[in-house]
């Protein structure tokens, strides 16, 4: 302290502790209850409630402790109209003047939340969200169309992960603000210019914040542009807690903007995994009925639209068709050898024949019953049967002759 002017030096903190101690000490402040809108509302994980309270002039910082937070009987947003019952005082260690409230109560609904109710209530009977019209995604695309900021990290997270997923697709970035004034034009007019573009997919999206963040895709030029889109739309607004017109416009709502991407891009590595393992299905279909899987096969290739995939399904699809042809060519050949060859043993049984050697000229002599090898088995009068080819001839012997040398019969 100086003697001369009475002036007091203070550390910041001292400063911030008397300020604290002077609102304490005001009555007014202690038991007070305070009228306004919530905004930038947050539930830390250690269960205390952040936000702001607002009206049509001014905004104050709030808290509301964990153990305070528990009673409550309704879950607080964005947009709401809300009674709390607390006190002022400075955070010592910011210097932030804050509200910390010790309880709250509903006051009816904000004024954006009413209109947000109001058009979506309209929206919904003009049939702007009716399930019926919702298109399924495309299982395979090339091109994905993306509106949104291009300096945010949406743009990052929706690249980094359709990039991950598969690293030859395609994406066209229309940029264009997601806040504050012009936000919806732009929005709207990405979607048309996407769909112009021929894209597979459009994703339309930011990431988190309060009920004015994201008012941009509550506005009816967006919902209606995503309505009447030829090209399937997902919209990824926020957080999975965060709502917009736009999601109900859509064919699919996405919890957030790295969701949506997995949303929209088939993983290359599922893919690839199911090639093979159809590949190998097919190779053994080949001694078991190739039909069924060729079917299969002509059905992947319809889904199959990248070109990454394409090439390996070519591949696979001409082995399996060589592996046939040769499979073909063989069982033709082993059938042509064996019908060879029993043409061939035929041939040898019928010159075996009896009767094929009788017709020849041959005969077959026999006495009492046994064939005649050697003229030992006869004598001169012994009565013997001649077999010819179509009789027998009873005769006796005459003559024996050996035989010395070659004679001609």
């Amino acid at each position: 302290m100086h003697s001369g002017d009475r002036r007091f030096t203070l550390t910041v903190t001292q400063l911030n502790e008397y300020v604290k101690s002077l609102l304490s000490a005001d009555p007014l402040l202690r038991g007070l209850e305070l009228r306004g809108e919530i905004s930038n509302f947050k539930r830390h994980s250690s269960g205390h409630l952040y936000f702001s309270l607002k009206d049509a002039q001014s905004v104050v910082r709030c808290v509301m402790f964990r153990q305070n937070a528990l009673a409550l009987s309704f879950f607080p947003r964005d947009g709401q109209q809300v009674v709390l019952s607390g006190y002022a005082s400075v955070y010592t260690r910011d210097g932030q003047y804050q509200f910390y409230c010790e309880d709250m109560q509903a006051d009816g609904v904000g004024a954006l939340y009413q209109q947000f109710e109001r058009n979506k209530a309209r929206f919904a009977k003009e049939g702007l969200f009716d399930e019926a019209r919702k298109r399924s995604l495309p299982t395979l695309i090339r091109t994905l169309g993306v509106a949104t900021s291009p300096t945010g990290a949406v743009i990052r997270d929706i690249i980094r992960v359709a990039r991950r997923r598969n690293p030859g697709i395609d994406i066209l970035l229309y940029p264009c603000k997601v806040q504050g004034e012009g936000a919806a034009a732009g929005i709207a007019a990405g979607v048309r210019a996407l769909n112009a573009q021929g894209v597979d997919v459009i994703i339309v999206g930011r990431g988190g914040g309060s009920l004015e963040d994201l008012w941009a895709f509550n506005e009816e030029e967006v919902v209606r542009a995503v309505y009447a889109s030829k090209v399937p739309v997902v919209s990824a607004v926020g957080h999975e807690t965060d709502f917009a017109l736009s999601d109900f416009a859509a064919d699919v709502r996405a919890s957030t903007p790295s969701n949506a991407a997995e949303i929209c891009v088939l993983d290359v590595r599922d893919a690839m995994q199911h090639v093979d393992e159809l590949t190998s299905a097919l190779q053994y279909a080949a001694l078991h009925g190739l039909e069924r899987k060729e079917r299969q096969l002509a059905a992947l290739q319809d889904r199959v639209a990248y070109r990454n995939a394409e090439r390996m399904l070519i591949r696979r699809e001409e082995q399996v068709s060589d592996l046939h042809t040769r499979l073909d060519a063989g069982i033709q050949r082993f059938l042509a050898q064996r019908e060879t060859e029993l043409k061939h043993s035929a041939a040898r049984l019928a010159a075996l024949n009896p009767e094929e050697v009788l017709r020849r000229g041959y005969a077959v002599a026999r006495k009492g019953g046994t064939a005649i090898r050697s003229i030992g088995q006869v004598g001169l009068g012994d009565g013997i049967a001649v077999r010819v080819t179509d009789g027998t001839i009873w005769a006796a012997v005459e003559r024996i002759e050996e035989k010395h040398e070659k004679t001609d019969i």
